[in-house]
């Protein structure tokens, strides 16, 4: 565990192996029942470069109307799949949240994707963390203060690694730069590492964003 911030923990290797392939087989499953979609930015229309999924009772989607959750994908109309058990788990032992998850953002990284530096404040309770879980390619991901124009610092997260926005960091500003290449030596040894569901492009990443969205107490 090694806190970046105040409230910003970053857990390398918080899924082994083992754990990554059963998440990316789980995911696999979601994203067959939950397609992935492409965003776009409310008012100008332009589309996200990350493509994106949800599961949970919850949702988050953006587009020409704005940034807001909602209960079903915004093109099947179905209800999102349901949370794997080992993302819920994950919550329970790392956000120190006494209330649940109910929204799960999966993003669909390719390479030579980026997100620029943003705030999570669409939800109702601060006082829960953010939870982040990372698969596939390394990402080098970028941090912040509370003010855009604060200084910022970066560091990878690796297949496998969880991160807790929470506490004084809870709205900090934070994106992802770019994935880093894979070395040699791991492309040798793909069965080390999880096998991502058809839906990620080729040395992509799959980022999977726990937050609770209603106010603690009011379900």
């Amino acid at each position: 565990m090694i806190e970046l911030a105040p409230g910003l923990i970053h857990h390398p290797g918080y899924l082994d192996a083992a754990a990554q392939r059963a998440l990316a087989a789980d995911l696999a499953a979601i994203l067959r029942e939950a397609p992935p979609f492409i965003p776009t930015m409310p008012r100008t229309g332009k589309p996200f470069s990350v493509r994106m999924s949800n599961c949970g009772p919850l949702g988050w989607v953006s587009d020409r109307a704005g940034y807001r959750y909602q209960a079903e994908h915004p093109e099947t109309g179905r209800p999102w799949p349901s949370m794997p058990a080992a993302v819920t788990r994950a919550w329970v032992e790392l956000a120190g949240c006494p209330a649940e998850p109910e929204a799960c953002l999966v993003n669909l990284y390719a390479p030579g994707t980026r997100m620029g530096l943003h705030q999570d404040r669409d939800e109702a309770e601060f006082s829960a963390p953010v939870l982040s879980l990372s698969l596939g390619a390394t990402a080098l991901f970028r941090y912040g203060g509370l003010r855009r124009s604060d200084p910022t610092r970066s560091v990878r997260l690796s297949s496998g690694d969880a991160l807790v926005i929470g506490g004084p960091s809870r709205l900090i500003f934070h994106g992802v730069d770019r994935l880093v290449p894979a070395a040699p030596a791991d492309l040798l040894a793909p069965e080390a590492g999880p096998v991502l569901p058809e839906a990620v492009a080729p040395g992509g990443r799959l980022n999977l964003t726990l937050r609770r969205v209603t106010a603690i107490g009011r379900a």
